[in-house]
């Protein structure tokens, strides 16, 4: 995770390396909304590698997992999200551009240690009904889609406390916006790994 453990916004986001739609959030909304609440987020990446559409999905999702085994996880995150170019020589080469220990990464690759952690997210997901990528739960409140950064804001500035009582009474002005939005009991950040 990015950002403090004790941040009040905790955002969980189910992504996919190869999803357009998730490039398109991490190119014009991410660091806007990192931007808008210093220190005030935390940050959960989940993989949900969409395979049947995306055959670079989990690859991706697996070089990310190496690099985080390095510390460069979110680094390498942003790597993977600037450009639409995936697979092996790509990983590689992003390995290298962040100085990671390029022949630690490639052992990582080439193992299979990664797979059960990714699966685990994307089986997660699925008991939560999630199908799509991006979907982010925002203290408990699921918004699907790359949304703009004001819908974000919105969801934020009106469910700061995060609890059910706030998510209930957010939809309906979530609503007028036109973003999806689903209301949840409680936040899968609490049921997640850091």
């Amino acid at each position: 995770s990015l950002g403090p453990a004790d941040a009040p916004i905790t955002i969980v986001e189910f992504s996919d390396f190869e999803c357009p739609f998730c490039r398109r959030f991490q190119q014009e909304t991410y660091r806007g909304l990192l931007e808008a609440y210093p220190g005030q987020i935390r940050f959960v990446y989940r993989n949900l590698p969409l395979t049947s559409i995306h055959p670079e999905a989990f690859p991706a999702a697996v070089a990310a997992m190496c690099a985080h085994e390095q510390d460069a996880f979110f680094p390498y995150h942003d790597k993977l999200f600037s450009s639409d170019q995936l697979g092996q020589e790509v990983y590689v080469r992003y390995a290298s551009e962040l100085s990671l220990d390029v022949a630690a990464f490639n052992e990582c690759l080439a193992s299979d240690r990664n797979t059960a952690p990714i699966n685990a997210d994307a089986d997660f997901a699925i008991k939560l009904g999630i199908n799509s990528t991006p979907t982010f739960f925002i203290n408990g409140l699921a918004l699907v889609g790359a949304q703009p950064l004001d819908v974000f804001k919105q969801v934020i500035d009106v469910n700061t406390v995060g609890s059910f009582l706030c998510a209930k009474h957010a939809a309906p002005l979530l609503k007028k916006s036109g973003a999806p939005v689903i209301v949840l009991v409680s936040s899968p950040a609490a049921h997640l790994p850091s």
